[in-house]
């Protein structure tokens, strides 16, 4: 078998076989396969495209080309859910403590940002002391004792998507579906849980920006997962505008703590009863979306889910304290108030803007090697739909840099204000299973 009659054969819209997908995926793995062979091999499915088949047996291949976690020890259904990114999307430090308070079982392995904020294990770590470095033995512990554990990867997982991703990275191959889908579908279902819940978020600030888009993408990584026997459900949410109020790392953390404990934005405590209503279906807990919901609700106001946070906090090192009283994270030198410049509605607030000012103010990474400022960050005071006069309080900056004006300007401009009410999206659009 010869890697550049696989190339032919994809370039002429051909269906590939399982014994030459596996070639490829096993051949560019051990580095027998050049990356010009590679480029070319992404390059034909961008412009053909793959089949249901060939996109599933992508994925199965790369998820066994490293390690593939075996959590059968822990009893129970293993729930995990997988967000394509957003601006402000601080769910998973809401939605995984809220289900494990309803007897879930959240095995989660999570992954580190790069762009506007940090990822889920950055927003962590920005608790004096977390460690999200376990053993794999001591993370089933954890999980089989309190019902949540969140952690980077472990071992040598889907080292093929490490490679490709790099590569689709540099010869504008990004954007295929095909391989979007087997890149995020590889890694969920070699971390081992039993179901997968997709949060596709599409508009300004999410990698999808439209509708039609989001939904083919979910609707491949649902037809992936079941092809390989995991119950995994897609739900299409809005990214037009931030998520919550606040965008950054310790700020995001605070506003978790604020939902978990019933004060935090009706948007992301709405967002995350409702995916986790769906978990709690896919664990088994509760068929019934309502009482799913009045459930989830329950916890949050009898301070079970909170107390699950701080269980996992404390269970990987973290300062609880930080937790009770927010006052005790870092603060930065500087806070800075961002105003209206005109009076009248609010119709749009530029999400991926948003999310490049937190990243200019020190939130995020360029590049890997950026250092993150944990406490630099946005915090909105006004949404999509809200009344402002000349001179009201749009947002507070945290920064730690000196000169910000051109970011100030770079703000300002996110925000659309216009005469008359603003029509809003709906936050979540559809369900696909």
């Amino acid at each position: 078998m010869r890697m550049i009659d696989i190339i032919e054969k994809k370039k002429k819209g051909e269906v590939l076989s399982r014994e030459e997908i596996s070639f490829f995926v096993t051949g560019y793995t051990k580095g027998e396969i050049p990356d010009y062979q590679a480029s070319a091999f992404t390059m034909a499915v961008l412009f053909q495209g793959l089949n249901k088949e060939e996109t599933a047996i992508l994925t199965d291949c790369m998820m066994h080309s490293g390690d593939v976690i075996d959590l059968s020890a822990i009893e129970g259904v293993k729930v995990d859910k997988h967000s394509t990114g957003g601006v402000g999307d601080k769910t998973s430090l809401v939605l995984g403590p809220l289900v494990a308070s309803c007897g879930a079982k959240v095995a989660k392995m999570s992954g580190r940002g790069l762009g506007h904020t940090g990822g889920t294990l950055d927003k962590l770590e920005s608790i004096r002391g977390m460690s999200v470095s376990l053993s794999r033995e001591a993370f089933i512990e954890q999980v089989s004792r309190d019902g949540i554990a969140i952690i980077g990867q472990t071992g040598d997982l889907v080292p093929a998507d490490k490679k490709l991703y790099a590569l689709r990275d540099v010869t504008a191959t990004v954007d295929s579906i095909p391989l979007i889908a087997s890149s995020i579908m590889s890694k969920k279902l070699a971390s081992g849980s039993d179901t997968i819940l997709l949060d596709v978020k599409f508009g300004s600030g999410a990698f999808m920006k439209t509708l039609e888009d989001a939904v083919t993408l979910a609707s491949a990584m649902v037809e992936i997962g079941k092809s390989l026997g995991r119950d995994t459900r897609a739900v299409i949410t809005d990214m037009d505008q931030p998520l919550g109020f606040a965008v950054g790392n310790i700020v995001e953390v605070k506003e978790a703590v604020e939902t978990l404990r019933g004060r935090g934005p009706k948007d992301l405590e709405e967002l995350c009863v409702s995916l986790g209503a769906i978990m709690l279906d896919q664990a088994g807990i509760e068929h019934d979306p309502d009482k799913a919901k009045a459930l989830l609700r329950q916890k949050i106001a009898n301070g079970e889910a909170y107390a699950k946070l701080k269980a996992m906090v404390r269970a990987q090192g973290g300062d609880t304290s930080q937790l009770d009283d927010p006052s005790r994270f870092t603060d930065v030198a500087g806070a800075q108030a961002v105003y209206a410049p005109k009076t009248g509605y609010i119709h749009a607030i530029e999400a991926l803007t948003v999310g490049e000012v937190a990243m200019h103010l020190g939130a995020g990474r360029a590049t890997k090697e950026d250092t993150i400022d944990m406490a630099a960050g946005v915090v909105l005071h006004k949404k999509i739909g809200d009344f402002v006069k000349e001179g009201d309080v749009l947002a507070t900056v945290y920064t730690n840099k000196e000169e910000i004006s051109p970011i100030i300007d770079m703000f300002t401009r996110a925000f659309v204000i216009r005469d008359g009410a603003a029509k809003q999206n709906p936050l979540i659009y559809t369900v696909i299973e």
